[in-house]
């Protein structure tokens, strides 16, 4: 039997959490940018003035959709940049006080990277374990809180599984213990409701690729008086802490596509629930042996990350048969670079096995995923696993 294939003409794309299509809004509106606000902001000319004055309007929107002061937002070039400035720049600029820090256990490849990289530089780290959800007990975190702690970094929602932290929560215990609180939120801006002050978070990351923004653009929100080190050297942009030549066209396109996100948020949790439900639903009345990782009662609205018992070493093959039909998912979280099929480390630190943790399916559904999508998703994925399950 031939494999099922989506129409030649219209890609399944579930990867969203990888990375979004360009919304046509914003992409007209990079153009347009591109086209007229070319100029350096830090020139005096009147070129340089105008792409000034754009930069600082749209410092102001971000900073309302953030709750946070137009002065603490700072551009950068990806939500990378951010948490390798949140943690480092902390790090060192706070050295003096102490040097132990702690990080959640599912955190992004660039955090737990950069956690480890401090390590070599003598400071301290913490690996917070989480439970078969993906949650960290807050008390646990309060156990390991010290004299020398100088930052604690757990992000809003994962990239994996979904699971939505007690960020609130977490980030009260900080502030009561006048420790700095870091979260990636770069999954979670533009899909749940993301405010600095309700979170309590002294920084935060966000960035524009996981919204319909355009890549290579992010920014970090850092709370007025946080010690912080720059990373990069130069001409002094972003208040001085971070230099380089501000990407204005990509700026402008970042903060559209979040305000359109944050508008339009309230009717695409919903939306997008209701899919989420139903893929969960069809997917477990009709392949045996489906189970699903991270909270299904705290979960980002468009996350589904499956196993399906036995089929776990099938993954990349699963993820490959459903490419060549036409639908895009991923396994892992496919922001990092190709690792020749590495167990997970998120679903090993939720309690799988490294070979189930190399069988999870994850699907991210976006702005523009429709039901048709998952219709044909959902029907191509039950037949391409009956057409396996004979081999095992």
């Amino acid at each position: 039997m031939m494999p099922l294939q989506a129409d030649h003409k219209h890609i399944v794309y579930l990867d969203n959490a990888a990375t979004t299509c360009i919304d046509p809004v914003v992409a007209g509106l990079i153009r347009e940018a591109g086209d007229e606000f070319y100029g350096n902001a830090s020139s005096l000319h009147s070129m340089g003035t105008m792409a000034h004055e754009v930069l600082e309007q749209s410092r102001i929107k971000l900073a309302s959709l953030l709750g946070a002061n137009p002065s603490e937002i700072i551009f950068t070039g990806s939500g990378t940049e951010s948490n390798n400035l949140a943690l480092k720049g902390v790090a060192f600029a706070n050295a003096y006080k102490g040097r132990h820090i702690v990080v959640s256990a599912i955190e992004h490849d660039c955090i737990l990277r950069a956690a480890r990289w401090l390590e070599t530089q003598g400071f301290f780290v913490t690996f917070l374990p989480v439970d078969q959800e993906g949650f960290i007990d807050v008390s646990a975190l309060e156990k390991v809180i010290n004299s020398k702690t100088i930052l604690v970094s757990v992000m809003h929602a994962n990239n994996e599984i979904g699971t939505i932290q007690p960020v609130e929560e977490i980030g009260r215990i900080c502030r009561e213990r006048n420790i700095y609180f870091h979260s990636d939120a770069c999954q979670s801006f533009g899909k749940i409701p993301v405010n600095v002050h309700t979170l309590f978070t002294d920084l935060l990351t966000v960035n524009s690729h996981k919204l319909h923004g355009p890549k290579g653009v992010g920014a970090l929100y850092l709370r007025n008086g946080v010690a912080i080190e720059p990373l990069l050297h130069g001409g002094g942009q972003e208040r001085g802490i971070r230099s380089s030549t501000e990407n204005i066209p990509g700026i402008i396109g970042f903060v559209k596509a979040a305000e359109i996100a944050c508008r339009e948020m309230e009717a695409e949790m919903h939306r997008l629930t209701g899919l989420q439900e139903r893929i969960i639903s069809t997917l477990s009345h009709n392949i045996e042996g489906v189970y699903f990782n991270g909270s299904l009662s705290s979960r980002l609205p468009n996350n589904i990350n499956f196993c399906i018992e036995g089929m776990e070493g099938e993954g990349m093959r699963l993820q490959l048969m459903l490419d060549e039909a036409g639908v895009c998912v991923s396994t892992g979280s496919a922001c990092s670079s190709n690792d020749g099929g590495n167990p997970s480390h998120v679903l090993q630190a939720i309690g799988l096995n490294p070979f189930q943790a190399r069988g999870g399916i994850r699907l991210s559904l976006g702005r523009f995923s429709t039901q048709k999508d998952t219709d044909i998703f959902l029907k191509i994925i039950i037949e391409t696993v009956k057409q396996l399950k004979p081999i095992f």
